[in-house]
């Protein structure tokens, strides 16, 4: 299992402690998540509580993608952003146009399939109701993170990556009971 960074490891004691303590969260499946090895977390993602709560229930480190711009803000308050960032073990992502994200996935999953690195639905439910839109602040909901099996990344082609997708947010659904959707936004048109 790999160390947790100094920053990551504080924050996972202190501000865990407090997060778990005002919002007892349920947990299961923790037993799916490998302990010697990488694992690809795919969680849904209802608010930026949703990164928290992931974070101070799992036992073990989990680099985050963020925004390059994270890496390289100026001034005195990008510079506490950058340590932040880097202190937490987080990952640059490029964000340029939507289609950057898609390109590193699509880079991403040979490599996957290659190393035989696994990915593990998660399910999360409650944080939508922590701080909805009409709130100022906070309140008290239940939480619930569900990690269901790993699914084997076996991707060759396109089809085969969307079959993996499907795949993915059927389990996600099925932790978190969620209505499927199968349908796939359309491409922007310039």
């Amino acid at each position: 299992m790999t160390r947790m960074p100094p920053l990551y490891a504080g924050a996972h004691r202190t501000v865990g402690a407090l997060l778990r303590t005002l919002w007892p969260t349920t947990v299961t499946g923790l037993e799916n998540i490998p302990a010697g090895t990488g694992a690809i977390l795919c969680p849904n993602h209802h608010a930026i509580a949703d990164q928290l709560f992931l974070a101070v229930n799992t036992p073990r480190h989990i680099a985050f993608w963020a925004k390059a711009e994270y890496f390289r803000a100026p001034g005195a308050r990008g510079s506490v952003t950058r340590r932040v960032v880097t202190g937490m073990g987080a990952i640059p992502v490029e964000r340029a146009g939507g289609r950057a994200v898609l390109t590193a996935f699509d880079a991403a999953i040979p490599i996957l399939y290659k190393r035989q690195v696994p990915v593990i639905p998660v399910g999360i439910r409650g944080t939508d109701q922590i701080r909805p839109a009409d709130r100022r602040l906070p309140r008290r909901r239940p939480i619930s993170l569900s990690f269901g099996p790993p699914i084997p990344v076996k991707v060759e082609s396109a089809p085969d990556a969307r079959r993996l997708t499907d795949e993915l947010i059927a389990a996600i659904q099925s932790l978190t009971g969620q209505q499927y959707v199968p349908s796939y936004a359309p491409p922007r048109t310039p």
